[in-house]
């Protein structure tokens, strides 16, 4: 059984976001912040934290690592409490001036929601020990959709994640994928799709898979995981994809065609991206055909790690022939989860009951406005 919701759910008085009534945040004090633990502090924890720390609704009460490594510094900076599972273990980190604040298990007494951002496959080792104290947590797209029954996607099925103890944020891919999906399956309808994805072969921090020079089929086999893996969270669309990696760091490229049920013009489909908070649409103008300038245009844009939040729709290819819409887009493979973990955080917090107002809470407090 999840644990009793904190002081955070307290109605200390009222006031509007966006014409929708919610609970007033004492000024003076933390007491009714949402306490999230980052459980492993890497690609996507320490991201996260940032995330989380930024909103004026949630506070991290800590973060941890298994060793000392450049994280654990950035951690230090950022005046993130460490901790660590095995405290017998914390005098690397102290010797490296590294301070322990406790357990892993110490951490998540303190929390309301802990992200787990582990590994893939280790989440589910941690799973008992979430269940056994009693805390509510998200994990990633590296675990398997049956270790919580339920996959999330902010603008998909945010309602049905309210109050829930177990949320799966869905991948990287898996996310842009839905995103788009889901904007043409509201404007039009969507009776089929087909995706080829071009995935990266590594995270720019990764050496440990060294240098490569080929095109590696994953799987050869079809469908590869990213169909099957929408469908966690949209089962009505049929889908059928494909994947490579290729060797590169910066990011994912989805070719994409979708069969519409109701007739569409390309204006129309671009009016649709517009209007989306998570679509970004990279014009002509900008001359961008890679995913190597698109990273450097956000990084000159002064994006926090030039990140790309958004879906990177390349605007040029956005073609609509009879029913079937074709389109190009880019996928930052370390950062479009970022945000869906932060409104997974109040859904599961059930503080905030509208997808639109947690994603504009979210995206306000990062300064975040699509490409466009």
């Amino acid at each position: 059984m999840a644990r009793k919701r904190h002081t955070y759910l307290m109605k200390v008085g009222t006031h509007k976001y966006n014409d929708q009534l919610l609970l007033c945040y004492s000024p003076v004090t933390d007491r009714c912040m949402i306490k999230v633990a980052i459980n492993g502090y890497g690609t996507i924890g320490k991201r996260v934290a940032d995330a989380v720390a930024a909103q004026k609704d949630m506070k991290v009460i800590g973060v941890s690592k298994t060793r000392p490594s450049a994280e654990a510094f950035v951690a230090k900076s950022r005046n993130f409490p460490l901790y660590i599972a095995d405290i017998s273990k914390k005098s690397p980190f102290e010797a490296l001036k590294l301070p322990i604040s406790g357990s892993v298990e110490e951490m998540i007494k303190q929390a309301d929601v802990v992200v787990d951002a582990t590994p893939g496959g280790v989440g589910e080792k941690n799973k008992p020990l979430y269940e056994k104290m009693g805390v509510k947590a998200l994990f990633q797209g590296g675990e398997e959709h049956e270790l919580t029954g339920f996959s999330f996607c902010s603008d998909c099925n945010y309602r049905e994640a309210i109050d829930r103890q177990f949320v799966r944020v869905v991948s990287c891919n898996t996310t842009g994928l839905c995103r788009v999906i889901k904007s043409m399956d509201t404007a039009y309808g969507v009776k089929r799709v087909r995706a080829v994805m071009v995935r990266r072969g590594s995270d720019p921090g990764e050496v440990k898979r060294g240098p490569i020079d080929a095109v590696v089929l994953d799987p050869i086999t079809i469908p590869s995981h990213h169909g099957p893996d929408v469908q966690t969270v949209l089962p009505h669309i049929p889908i059928v994809t494909m994947a490579m990696v290729v060797p590169t760091t910066f990011m994912h490229m989805h070719a994409v065609q979708m069969e519409l049920a109701r007739p569409a013009t390309r204006e129309g489909v671009l009016e649709v991206f517009r209007r989306h908070p998570r679509i970004g649409l990279i014009g002509k103008g900008t001359g961008i055909g890679s995913t190597a300038e698109l990273k450097e245009y956000v990084m000159d844009l002064g994006r926090p790690r030039s990140d790309l939040w958004e879906n990177g729709i390349f605007e040029g290819s956005v073609t609509v022939i009879d029913n079937d819409l074709y389109l190009f887009q880019a996928i930052h493979q370390e950062a479009d989860v970022v945000v869906e973990n932060v409104d997974a955080i109040r859904a599961v917090s059930g503080v905030v009951k509208e997808p639109d107002v947690s994603i504009r809470m979210t995206n306000e407090a990062l300064g975040f406005k699509p490409l466009r």
